[in-house]
């Protein structure tokens, strides 16, 4: 009986490849290993998407050097901020003032052409500034399209999602802002379902840091020579997939436009 199982739901993830495309690392500083762009390209990785910052106000130290390496290999770029509860406008300033800063000092070539944004919108338990409100998430996406005319992905465990967007004190007006953002959904046990605003998942992140209770033999955990690897599902082939990248990237040519003057508050001291 439990053969019978094991083959129906290898069916149901064969079924699950035939539409989408298992092509996106996401990687951190955390990872500690030098990541082999070439060889993740040549095993159909097609994109990358980094932390570029995180509480309080820090840089990812691997950031600069991976954005340099992954766009030599010809991957696709993204970045990504860890949100904390600290000045939403200015963590969404601060992550802006970095990928520009990188993709400027970057060598020409090896520029991204174009760059995913995303917030990490989760459960903050290790990193100083507690965790960020809803109400948080919609000014930092709000700041972030305002100043570059692109709404950010969102990234969370479907359970903590689900949790915060059916909270009674989310308001109509905040769910149609966050209903504007891409959503990428975790879940290492089973295929996430989206929750309102949203009809479906764009990204599924089935594995992280090599955790994953689904078969390896449909979702492997590893990929080049990274063997704990953080593994993506995009919702739709890899065509789609590369036009989704690029109607939703910023091109960090188009500056971002200017911060308006701001006065200091007691988050910033």
């Amino acid at each position: 009986m439990r053969s019978i199982w094991r083959l129906l739901f290898l069916l149901h993830a064969s079924s699950i490849f035939a539409l989408a495309s298992n092509s996106v690392v996401n990687l951190s500083h955390y990872d500690l290993v030098q990541p082999d762009f070439v060889a993740m390209k040549s095993e159909g990785i097609l994109g990358v998407i980094h932390e570029a910052t995180y509480p309080r106000f820090d840089i990812d130290s691997k950031y600069f050097e991976r954005q340099q390496a992954a766009t030599r290999a010809g991957l696709l770029w993204g970045a990504y901020h860890y949100g904390n509860a600290s000045d939403p406008i200015r963590q969404a300033d601060h992550f802006l003032s970095v990928v520009s800063n990188a993709w400027t000092q970057a060598d020409p070539l090896s520029r991204p052409s174009r760059m995913l944004l995303v917030l990490d919108f989760e459960k903050n338990g290790h990193y100083p500034g507690g965790t960020m409100r809803v109400d948080q998430a919609v000014a930092f996406v709000e700041r972030i399209r305002e100043r570059t005319g692109k709404y950010p992905g969102i990234y969370s465990g479907e359970y903590y999602m689900h949790q915060n967007m059916n909270s009674l004190r989310l308001g109509t007006a905040q769910a149609s802002v966050l209903g504007n953002c891409w959503l990428w959904l975790a879940n290492y046990s089973n295929q996430p379902r989206a929750t309102s605003p949203w009809n479906a998942w764009h990204m599924w992140q089935y594995c992280g840091d090599g955790r994953c209770k689904l078969p390896t033999s449909a979702y492997p955990k590893s990929i080049a020579n990274v063997t704990k690897a953080e593994r993506n599902i995009f919702n739709g082939t890899s065509t789609a997939l590369q036009i989704f990248w690029r109607e939703h990237a910023w091109q960090p040519s188009e500056k971002p436009r200017r911060e308006p003057e701001r006065m200091v508050t007691a988050s910033d001291l």
